[in-house]
């Protein structure tokens, strides 16, 4: 889901934790937690909220039997100055990532620190978009800046690494190896399943190729639009279809590619 989607359920998921952490008396094991986010996901693309464009079933079924948030908000919704706020829970002017440029403030505590000083096993697995590596994680692997859809590098505790293949395949098998073959099932975790997708500029895996680019899709009713009746956030705003699009951030195959399909 979309950022702004899951830090709803992530608030709820900590204090949960903690509070189950913090009742000394209570002998029930901790919960495991795995935090999953995709990157600039809109609702229309999650057929929980709408099913239209394309179907999500395993993303459904996470809605299905939990929440489905349907009013939420951020105060910045800029990827680096989002996640900073989720890891710290703080507003941007006060952990100091304001933008995507701006550097994070690395005394901050994060959240991740919290857990594993409270005896959990913390791991993190594809894109943070931060500047650093991250605070309070046992193991990481993490895409440097917005990284690559195809064969991507990756920040780790022990230098960088390439690793082939498709960049939302690769981050999924480095998460499930991890969850099926090295963590220590005698701790709790603290997990992070971090996708690259669909961040701009979209790339599909090859065996999507086919069947995407024979798909109609219908055109919303604002694809046209001028911004001539709308406020001036609208109109300011960069990254709209009327002036922002151009070849290298919205075509997803080139030409040579189509005639070959």
């Amino acid at each position: 889901m979309r950022i702004k989607l899951l830090l709803p359920l992530f608030a709820l998921a900590l204090a949960l934790t903690l509070a189950a952490c913090s009742n000394k008396g209570d002998q029930k094991p901790r919960p495991n937690i795995v935090f999953i986010m995709s990157d600039d996901h809109a609702y229309q693309a999650i057929s929980a909220y709408s099913d239209h464009l394309t179907q999500t079933p395993n993303i459904d079924r996470i809605a299905n039997e939990g929440m489905l948030f349907s009013n939420a908000c951020v105060t910045n919704s800029i990827c680096a100055p989002s996640r900073a706020t989720i890891l710290t829970g703080k507003h941007c002017h006060l952990h100091g990532k304001i933008d995507n440029r701006f550097p994070f403030d690395t005394t901050q505590v994060t959240f991740p620190q919290l857990f594993q000083a409270a005896g959990y096993q913390t791991a993190m697995f594809g894109k943070l978009h931060f500047g650093n590596n991250p605070k309070g994680i046992d193991e990481f692997k993490i895409l440097p800046g917005q990284g690559a859809y195809y064969n991507p590098d990756f920040n780790t505790n022990d230098g960088k690494i390439r690793i082939e293949g498709y960049t939302t395949d690769v981050i999924t098998d480095l998460t499930m190896d991890w969850m099926k073959n090295r963590r220590d099932p005698d701790v709790p975790f603290l997990l992070f399943f971090l996708h690259k997708a669909p961040h701009r500029e979209w790339l599909p895996a090859e065996r999507h190729y086919k069947e995407f680019t024979k798909k109609t899709f219908p055109e919303p009713p604002t694809l046209f639009d001028d911004y001539e009746g709308r406020g001036s956030a609208a109109r300011e705003a960069e990254m709209n279809i009327l002036l922002h699009q151009n070849w290298a951030g919205d075509s997803k195959l080139r030409p040579e590619v189509l005639d070959e399909l």
